[in-house]
């Protein structure tokens, strides 16, 4: 599932009324039975969520400090999630929301929108991806900020972004000229 997110739309309904919305550029995948998932080996009042229905925001505080937000995937009674890690905005500096605690910020979510559905009940959804990204060249690399299970092959990104949160080694930065950015018109 998390392959599959690379290239759809966050977008957040504001007080105002307006959108704001970024295209997912970076996630990773975590799973039950692997070390770095916040449900392997213990359930909590913490990441119940994680362990619930699929199709719902898993958000949580990492290191005291950063929202992380990730969607619950494959089944309940199971822990899995897709962190997102890196979002590019349209019209705004390329990484104001490359990294997952720059994401949730960006976007204003916190344990309040934990458990939420992603199809927008709460203000806060995902949307398909623009016709622009139809087929997305996507790099698969090892997870970033773990110390088990580092070596899986767990994070995908978008080649084409300047706005993922750290490249693959030897997978260089597109020149801007080249890079793919959203536009006003993938809002739709």
């Amino acid at each position: 599932m998390a392959p599959e997110l690379v290239g759809c739309r966050l977008v957040k309904r504001k007080e105002d009324g307006s959108l704001l919305w970024g295209v997912i550029v970076e996630t990773e995948a975590y799973f039950q039975d692997e070390p770095a998932c916040h449900g392997y080996r213990r359930r909590s009042p913490q990441n119940e969520t994680l362990f619930g229905e699929p199709g719902r925001f898993y958000v949580y505080v990492s290191y005291g400090i950063h929202h992380c937000v990730n969607v619950v995937t494959y089944r309940a009674e199971w822990a899995n999630g897709v962190l997102l890690r890196a979002v590019a905005m349209p019209g705004e500096p390329e990484r104001v929301a490359a990294g997952p605690g720059l994401l949730a910020r960006r976007f204003g979510l916190t344990r309040l929108d934990d458990s939420c559905p992603v199809t927008g009940e709460h203000g806060v959804w995902l949307a398909s991806r623009p016709a622009s990204l139809a087929s997305p060249t996507l790099v698969t690399t090892t997870r970033i900020g773990i110390s088990e299970g580092e070596s899986l092959r767990l994070r995908w990104y978008l080649r084409s972004s300047r706005s993922v949160s750290r490249r693959a080694k030897g997978d260089r930065t597109p020149p801007r000229d080249q890079a793919w950015t959203p536009l006003p018109e993938d809002a739709s």
